[in-house]
Parts: structure tokens; sequence; C-alpha cells
């Protein structure tokens, strides 16, 4: 039977997982708050592209919903691996999660300005995801390896 030692530098990983969860909950905020400014009525998730031509506002609403929506895509997976990694890993996987949160914000901030293109001053943010996945594998390997 195996048992599971969480090192007290887990509070870190648990500290990156609340602070993401601050993070898309901040995104939606903002989709909801601009929906009201850009006048996009529910159910609706996006503007069409010829009501964005005609009002600004309505493609910032626009950007501020895909900002939210990418994010939540790969959210479940990126939650799944900072938590499983932390276990072997607690600062790795907390300072490559704080790397993947920071990312978020400047793919938002950039992405927000009207300007989609400028999301990718945020894209640093995947080496946070991919160090994560790298180590999540490394997990897996050396778990295998040690069966008796």
């Amino acid at each position: 039977m195996a048992t599971i030692t969480v090192s007290p530098d887990y509070g870190f990983v648990v500290a990156v997982a609340i602070a993401s969860c601050l993070l898309v909950f901040f995104f939606g905020s903002r989709v909801a708050s601009y929906r009201k400014i850009a006048q996009v009525p529910l159910p609706f998730l996006y503007a069409d592209a010829n009501e964005c031509k005609e009002d600004h506002k309505k493609l910032i609403f626009n950007c501020y919903q895909r900002v939210h929506q990418n994010t939540l895509e790969g959210f479940t997976t990126y939650l799944v691996m900072l938590l499983l990694v932390g276990l072997e890993y607690p600062i790795a996987s907390a300072v490559l999660g704080g790397i993947w949160c920071v990312g978020r914000y400047f793919y938002y901030y950039g992405y927000s300005s009207g300007h989609p293109g400028s999301r990718q001053m945020g894209a640093f943010g995947h080496l946070g995801w991919l160090g994560l996945l790298g180590l999540a594998g490394k997990m897996a390997f050396d778990l295998i390896m040690s069966r008796p």
C-alpha cells in the first residue's frame, strides 16, 4: 500500500491554486461587467463581426470573453497538474504555476486592449504549463519504474 506524505511546502502550491482560481474569477467578472457596457444580451456569448465593426465596445467585450473562455479551456488540465506535481515537487510546482498565472494576466492585458495580437505578450505563461507537464510525466515514469 502506498502512502502520500505532504510537505509543508505544499502550502505554496495551494496558495497558487487559490490565486489561479481568483484570476479566473476576475476574468469572468470583467466579462460580466463589460457585457452591460457593450450591450451584448444573454444568452449570446459573443457579438458578431458586423456588430464589432460598428461598435468598438462590442469588440472589446469579445476580447474579454475570449480571454475568459481560452483560460477555462486549459484550466482543468493546469490545475490537476499543479496539484499532482506539487505532491513531489512543491516549490517547482508553485513557481511554474506562478509563471502560468502571470502569463495569463499578460495575455488578458494584451488581448483586452482591443488588439487581439497583443495577447502574445503572455505567451511565456506556456512555459509554466509545459514545465508542469514535463514534471508530471517524470513523476509517472518514476512511479512506473519503481514497481516491484
